[in-house]
């Protein structure tokens, strides 16, 4: 491992996510997942998921 990715990964750890940020996340991830498995999955219907959970 190169010094410089050395100090990335050591800065990373340090990184402090905020609520908004985490969620922003978790949507990205769940959407990149669904959308491999299933082409018609859409960033829309990953957020309208989420906000039917969240509510529940």
């Amino acid at each position: 491992m190169t010094k410089r990715l050395e100090k990335l990964i050591e800065k990373a750890k340090t990184v402090r996510m905020s609520n908004a940020d985490r969620e922003a996340q978790r949507r990205s991830f769940a959407y990149g997942n669904a959308h491999i498995e299933n082409e018609r999955v859409t960033k829309k219907m990953v957020d309208e998921a989420a906000d039917r959970i969240r509510k529940a």
